[in-house]
């Protein structure tokens, strides 16, 4: 039976298992995207992560590019651009240019994080004050007055034109994995997006502040929830926990400094182990996976919960096949309609 319709979207780091090609890679996250849009998935987000051996998400602008052109009705966008790495000006220019070419189907999700290590955001930014500098909110005035053109009187950037001109805007949202960035999103009233995989502990009481906190402005009248969540569904119990035990062996290496992603091989080998066993419980209410009927009832609680308006799925794993029949058993559970 399926649940009442929610969108879903879907959030990908653009993986590179050990051994898979940089190329064949993005073949993977294009073929993914593709069936996202046919399947009837309401957006595609690409990360972006630095001097990070086991992912090609170094450019996301470039990927929207290049993915949009292969899709046709889904949204395409950043989740998010880390905005520090960059200059406003410049990421304006990129998101005019994307719109430009895609009009109505790009999406700019904002971070403050680097998406990286201090040594590689100083190579990133290229000075110590860039590099310690607390200055997100100025940065994200300047990026929306470029986007929209319209400048307080008499400030020094007021002649400076962000081109192209274009006749619609990208959607501009706000990512957080704490209270910091959905309290911004409030302040500014943005859509936030609440990176549930990452803080699960945090997102509902940061979540109900927003809700409570919200001041309406040009950007958005009405809070807009949008909850990313860890989630593979599959008949096949094997292939679930498999996915379970993908997500902790990559949190693991992150952790001891190994940026490279695990193979299908060492995710088995992993799900031997003691520290397997010792872990696994402590995934319970974090990753969703098991039976297509499990995975819906858990994410719909989850957004009940979170007072979601949409659930963005995570789905990081050396299984592609796995991932794509994922969504297509998710697609079924929550009554997306096809393209």
């Amino acid at each position: 039976m399926s649940a009442p319709a929610l969108p879903l979207s879907l959030l990908d780091f653009v993986d590179v298992p050990a051994g898979v090609p940089a190329p064949q890679a993005i073949e993977r996250t294009v073929r993914t995207a593709q069936t996202a849009d046919r399947l009837g998935y309401a957006r595609f987000w690409i990360s972006e992560h630095h001097s990070f051996a086991g992912l090609a998400s170094s450019s996301p602008e470039i990927l929207i590019s290049h993915i949009a052109g292969a899709t046709s009705g889904i949204r395409v966008g950043a989740a998010g651009i880390m905005l520090p790495n960059h200059s406003p000006l410049k990421v304006a220019e990129w998101f005019k240019t994307l719109e430009m070419l895609h009009p109505g189907r790009i999406d700019l999700g904002l971070g403050r994080a680097p998406g990286t290590d201090q040594l590689t955001a100083f190579a990133l930014r290229r000075s110590r004050e860039a590099l310690t500098a607390d200055d997100f909110p100025q940065q994200a005035a300047e990026l929306i007055a470029f986007l929209t053109d319209t400048w307080p009187d008499g400030h020094p950037f007021e002649a400076v034109k962000a081109t192209p001109v274009v006749e619609t805007q990208p959607e501009l949202l706000m990512l957080g994995s704490s209270g910091w960035g959905s309290s911004f999103a409030a302040a500014n009233g943005m859509t936030t997006v609440f990176a549930h995989h990452m803080s699960p502990e945090l997102a509902v009481a940061a979540l109900r502040a927003y809700r409570e906190n919200f001041v309406p402005s040009d950007l958005g009248t009405e809070p807009r929830v949008i909850v990313s969540a860890l989630a593979l569904a599959s008949e096949d119990p094997e292939v679930a926990e498999e996915f379970r035990a993908g997500w902790a062996l990559g949190m693991r290496r992150i952790r001891s400094g190994d940026t490279t992603r695990p193979t299908l091989e060492e995710v088995r080998a992993f799900r031997r182990s003691d520290e397997w066993a010792r872990l696994a419980p402590s995934l319970a209410g974090r990753v969703f996976a098991g039976r297509p009927d499990e995975v819906r009832e858990g994410l719909t609680a989850l957004a009940k919960e979170a007072g979601a308006d949409e659930l963005t799925l995570v789905c990081p794993t050396p299984d592609h096949e796995a991932k794509l029949r994922s969504l297509e058993l998710l697609a079924g559970e929550f009554g997306l309609s096809p393209r």
